[in-house]
């Protein structure tokens, strides 16, 4: 059944996009959100209950093309309410999938059918935005991949779903979802990391073959370093967003949850040798991740010579000198002040309405906030309003012991500087990775009408309260 709140906003969503005649209007896509099975380990344990889409784990990769209209209805056979937000793509705000803020969450047994025209081309990813840190955890991720009209010549293209499981010698995921451990540390790290929901030993490739290479990381937690042993990846893209190709800074590609990063791989590997590619980000704890394994007879004698840069997205650019300035800090967590000499301050770590020892005894919504605010649920005072078609730059301090993803909604902004210093890039992203400590600044056009959250895609970090609303009216 579809009810009458999301008849009308998708109704309402409609208004938003071109306009296009009855019979160009687009055919509909189906998404089930359900209980299903996956042989995450390969054998190695049993097969796995999980939460997915269409019965998979990841769901069906969505390829749409940039510029026009989708419809996606999806289903909810789960026992709880869900949504769907399609993370990076700027739609309509209706359309964004987060519950009680732009839409009423999807009943158990009811339908909601999202509309929408994807402006940008590029590798994005769908995810519940309802009790995420289960959700996601339980396996309900996919990727959606905006066509562009002329991709750059590659032999394949190819999408590596990155997720991480915490599992239990039988099989089974462990149901501490939330606890308040991982909320006020490093989010929930598993055990267990998937390429499109299994774990391969290795990736077969034929020397001369050029791979354009979309990595996803839907882990709730986990953030990865890979290096390309024997290889030197090139970057085209960055959370779907064009970037001048360039070689990953210290030979890795840095990925937080929610990141996304094209890559355009030569393989210039001998035949019938392996390469690893090795996962470092965690010091003592790095890790093989798969192998490129060559074929004996090569594809060509050296790869294709073609352009790998892409055209760039309908984007406004920001005007820097007019830009107005906004200071968010995010606090909190375990250790929270250590950095500024205050460790008993740390240890309570003491935030406005709450407090570290509330959240560890018993009050989970109150380990971490936005200048001094802890969300609970979705629906919250804005933490900013910004004027429509302005431009702004927000400074983000992360104020904590702590790595913090911080996704914008609706929006996607250019990272200029980390730490005083300009980046290399200007890279448009809508995920910036801050370090312990660390200060960047971005700057974008208010362009999107609606509410938007702002949070950290450590789930766990989200569910504490690292989550705030920023309107643009």
């Amino acid at each position: 059944m579809i009810n009458r709140r999301s008849f009308l906003l998708t109704a309402g969503a409609a208004l938003a996009v071109p306009a296009f005649g009855a019979s160009a209007a687009p055919a509909m896509r189906k998404l089930a959100a359900g209980p299903g099975r996956a042989q995450l380990t390969g054998g190695m344990r049993g097969a796995t209950d999980v939460w997915c889409f269409d019965g998979a784990v990841p769901g069906p990769e969505l390829r749409l093309p940039q510029g026009v209209p989708a419809r996606i209805a999806v289903e909810n056979r789960l026992s709880q309410s869900t949504t769907v937000h399609w993370h990076g793509v700027r739609v309509p705000n209706a359309m964004d999938g987060v519950p009680d803020l732009t839409q009423k969450p999807i009943a158990p047994g009811e339908t909601f059918i999202y509309e929408f025209t994807p402006p940008d081309a590029g590798t994005f990813w769908y995810h519940p935005h309802q009790r995420s840190f289960e959700q996601i955890v339980r396996g309900l991720a996919g990727a959606l991949i905006v066509e562009e009209p002329a991709p750059p010549l590659v032999d394949r293209d190819v999408t590596w779903v990155l997720q991480d499981w915490r599992l239990l010698n039988d099989g089974t995921i462990s149901g501490d979802f939330g606890n308040r451990m991982d909320m006020a540390m490093s989010g929930r790290i598993g055990n267990t990391v998937t390429i499109n929901g299994a774990i391969p030993d290795a990736f077969p490739v034929r020397a001369g073959e050029r791979i354009r290479l979309r990595l996803i990381n839907a882990a709730s937690a986990r953030i990865f370093a890979l290096e390309f042993s024997g290889h030197t990846p090139t970057i085209i893209a960055l959370d779907g967003q064009p970037v001048a190709p360039h070689a990953p800074e210290d030979g890795r590609v840095v990925l937080g949850p929610a990141m996304r990063a094209d890559l355009v791989l030569d393989l210039i590997g001998q035949p019938g040798q392996r390469y690893p590619i090795i996962d470092t980000f965690y010091r003592r704890l790095e890790y093989r991740l798969t192998d490129l394994v060559y074929a004996a007879e090569p594809l060509r004698e050296h790869p294709l010579d073609a352009p790998i840069r892409l055209e760039p997205n309908p984007l406004r650019e920001p005007d820097i000198g007019a830009a107005i300035r906004h200071e968010i800090a995010f606090e909190g967590g375990m250790m929270g002040m250590m950095g500024d000499g205050n460790m008993m301050r740390g240890m309570m770590g003491m935030m406005g309405g709450g407090n570290m020892m509330r959240g560890m005894m018993g009050d989970s919504h109150h380990v971490w906030s936005i200048n001094g605010v802890s969300a609970q649920g979705h629906m919250m005072t804005p933490l900013l309003t910004l004027d429509r078609g302005k431009s702004y730059i927000l400074a983000l301090s992360n104020d904590t012991a702590w790595h913090h993803p911080m996704h914008l909604h609706g929006h996607s902004f250019r990272v200029m500087s980390r730490n005083g210093n300009p980046t290399r890039h200007r890279e448009w992203r809508d995920t910036v990775l801050l370090a312990p400590r660390e200060r960047a600044e971005i700057a974008f056009v208010a362009d999107n009408p609606g509410d938007w959250m702002l949070h950290c895609h450590i789930l766990d970090h989200q569910e504490g309260g690292m989550m705030g609303v920023i309107r643009v009216a």
